[in-house]
């Protein structure tokens, strides 16, 4: 298999430690945000959307979205598996994932923080500020949405999930923008327990081969 991804993209991180967890091998195919790379007609040939990851499976298979690229990974190769056993596990551990990928995440991306800046005029300071509450406003989500779940190592249950690969990569980038993550207790032992797991380590940014520190 081969990824296309960037070592600070969130939903490349996502992809990055579902693969570490199953173990699967991949090929590293680093595409430069920053540098505008995934515009490229190059990539355009990749991914139609332009956006990173991009999975290229065993048959030559485009599949795109981290969320989906997570099932299909799920789905392909079960064990150990991202999602629990039963119905309302799996429903429970997918809205988590969501609470992250589709509530968080796509007010903060890279274009969005780009049209802050370059249409709308915000000074970095204000940029910042607008990435800082909703990240903090959507963990405080998640922390909410933990309390009513059975005490457990990681977000859902003691193993890690889809959950957990989405939580992380977030707050790695909240991090960098010095979020607060006060008072969520639960979410960052989650967290914190993920971070001592090989996987997680393994697919962190600092491990890429095209991070830059």
């Amino acid at each position: 298999m081969k990824l296309y991804n960037y070592f600070r993209s969130s939903a490349s991180f996502r992809v990055r430690i579902a693969l570490e967890l199953k173990g699967l091998p991949y090929e590293y195919l680093p595409v430069h945000l920053v540098k505008g790379e995934h515009k490229q007609p190059g990539y355009g040939a990749v991914s139609p959307s332009g956006l990173v990851p991009t999975l290229v499976n065993d048959s030559g298979e485009h599949l795109g979205q981290s969320l989906a690229i997570m099932e299909y990974l799920d789905e392909t190769h079960p064990r150990p598996p991202l999602l629990p056993a039963d119905p309302v596990g799996r429903a429970k551990v997918r809205a988590l994932a969501q609470l992250v990928a589709c509530e968080i995440h796509p007010l903060n991306n890279l274009r969005v923080l780009k049209y802050l800046v370059r249409e709308l005029k915000l000074d970095e300071e204000r940029k910042n500020a607008w990435y800082r509450h909703w990240v903090r406003e959507g963990l405080e989500l998640y922390e909410r949405e933990l309390a009513q779940l059975p005490s457990s190592t990681y977000s859902f249950g003691d193993t890690p999930t889809l959950a957990d690969c989405c939580l992380v990569p977030q707050i790695f980038n909240g991090m960098r923008f010095n979020t607060s993550f006060d008072g969520l207790t639960r979410t960052m032992a989650a967290y914190e327990a993920c971070m001592k797991h090989p996987a997680f380590q393994q697919a962190q940014p600092s491990s890429c081969p095209d991070n830059e520190a």
